[in-house]
């Protein structure tokens, strides 16, 4: 299958926090992730009630929002709900709701990142994985931040880890019948 669509780029990923403040501390601090509006507050009031309640529902009636820049262009949006506030953290990844569930960055020095965000107040959830062959090359592990949010790193992006399984190929370079293959290995 040839995809005619353009791909669109990411713009931003939203993240929920119990604590904002903390949060641009932290992702500044551990990833070099930069803030460039915010903290602000948005309340569900006049006159943006309306559009307000629409994205967020008539429950939310306070948030404070804060908006970092990373190394790719891609921006983190920041959440802390004030009214009603931050459920507590869960344990477990729900990697079975629909929906993002881990955020996933680059880092060759994976072992130099898990010591940051160790130290800093998150955790190494997983061991470190050999993504790919050659074993010790392409690697891979799964982290959480102080805030809950499931952090994978990668040593090298993300084309470079999955596309080995197109044979070293983009997928638009393929047969059609390759493209079938590769897909339900």
């Amino acid at each position: 299958m040839i995809f005619t669509t353009c791909p669109r780029p990411l713009n931003h990923i939203g993240i929920s926090v119990p604590d904002i403040d903390r949060a641009i501390s932290w992702y500044g601090e551990v990833l070099g992730y930069r803030l460039f509006s915010g903290p602000f507050d948005l309340v569900a009031s006049p006159p943006a009630l309306a559009q307000f309640q629409d994205a967020l529902g008539e429950r939310c009636q306070h948030v404070r929002i804060a908006h970092l820049s990373t190394g790719g262009g891609v921006g983190i949006e920041l959440f802390q709900p004030v009214l009603p506030g931050s459920l507590s953290g869960t344990t477990d990844i729900r990697f079975d709701q629909p929906g993002p569930f881990h955020i996933c960055i680059t880092d060759p020095d994976i072992e130099g990142l898990i010591n940051r965000i160790v130290e800093t107040g998150g955790a190494q959830i997983s061991e470190i994985w050999d993504d790919r062959p050659p074993s010790g090359i392409y690697r891979m592990v799964y982290c959480r931040d102080p805030f809950g949010t499931i952090i994978e790193i990668h040593t090298h992006s993300y084309e470079i880890v999955q596309g080995w399984r197109a044979g070293g190929k983009v997928k638009e370079q393929m047969a059609p019948s390759d493209i079938f293959e590769t897909q339900h290995e």
